[in-house]
């Protein structure tokens, strides 16, 4: 496939096409992220984004089960261009069973409920969000472009209209100084945008981003293991979705630990108080990544 690279996917969509209708994204001003800083960004000519559908078809199409839409936010293109888009993906594909892209707070909130529940009509059913903090001056901190009652009216929006969201948390984002208010704010955020899927990954701070300026500066400290494990367990102890599968196994993370939440809240508490008292081991540093 022609693909614009760095191509970024979450990590449960390794085994899905990934289809590029964007390039970028449109906010790029989260102040630790860097995937995107070296890309304008643009919606592709809709005839390329069609023409690497019928290539798929022509190479997989008995294969293909799920569709990831990259890049970076494609949830803010317009009506015009989803359509084709999952009109072309339903035809190319008799197996489809899921088509996922990431969303931001933003971009659900500039959706009518009507373009919403067509979007879900036509086969988008996942969105990948990231609100990476509950605590409203971590979030102004890290220019997310939302406030965590955005976040809800964000969600309230995605359920109503039938979608499923996949949310994302990141460990000490907040820095030691919030590390606590953080971490329980995500918690409670967690609970009331009521998720299907849930993670937790944890903060590594990438040269040449306004965090790492900030670091520099000394205006910013990352929390160490054992507090980014103490955030891990505010968390778990206030998140309190309907229903959600949690996970915690990304290669960023310290403990890598799952399990279904509120159902295994005891014991994934258990875990972590395992792993506080040195009775599990943790993930070296030669052994994270991003």
């Amino acid at each position: 496939m022609r693909y614009d690279e760095p191509l970024f996917r979450p990590p449960s969509e390794a085994d899905s096409f990934i289809l590029q209708a964007t390039l970028g994204c449109s906010w790029n001003a989260c102040t630790y992220c860097a995937m995107y800083r070296g890309k304008r960004y643009q919606e592709r000519p809709l005839d390329a984004v069609l023409a690497d559908i019928a290539e798929a078809r022509e190479r997989f199409a008995e294969d293909v089960r799920h569709v990831f839409v990259a890049d970076g936010d494609p949830l803010g293109m317009g009506l015009d261009r989803w359509e084709p888009i999952l009109g072309a993906l339903a035809e190319a594909f008799p197996r489809l069973r899921r088509v996922s892209t990431y969303a931001t707070a933003r971009n659900l909130l500039e959706k009518t409920p009507e373009e919403l529940k067509r979007l879900r009509e036509l086969g988008l059913s996942l969105l990948y969000i990231g609100p990476e903090s509950g605590d409203d001056a971590t979030l102004k901190r890290i220019a997310k472009g939302a406030d965590a009652a955005e976040h809800i009216e964000a969600a309230r929006k995605a359920r109503e209209a039938g979608m499923e969201q996949s949310l994302i948390f990141l460990l000490g984002v907040g820095g030691r100084t919030r590390s606590e208010i953080h971490a329980r704010a995500s918690g409670r955020l967690a609970t009331a945008m009521d998720p299907r899927f849930l993670s937790t990954l944890t903060l590594t701070v990438i040269p040449d981003t306004p965090i790492s300026r900030l670091e520099d500066q000394g205006r910013f400290e990352l929390p160490d293991v054992h507090e980014l494990l103490m955030e891990l367990r505010w968390f778990v102890e206030e998140a309190r979705p309907s229903g959600a599968i949690f996970r915690a196994n990304h290669a960023s993370n310290y403990l890598p630990i799952g399990g279904r939440l509120p159902r295994d809240r005891d014991s994934i508490l258990a875990a972590i108080d395992a792993a506080l008292a040195g009775q599990v081991p943790l993930r070296p540093e030669w052994a994270r990544g991003l």
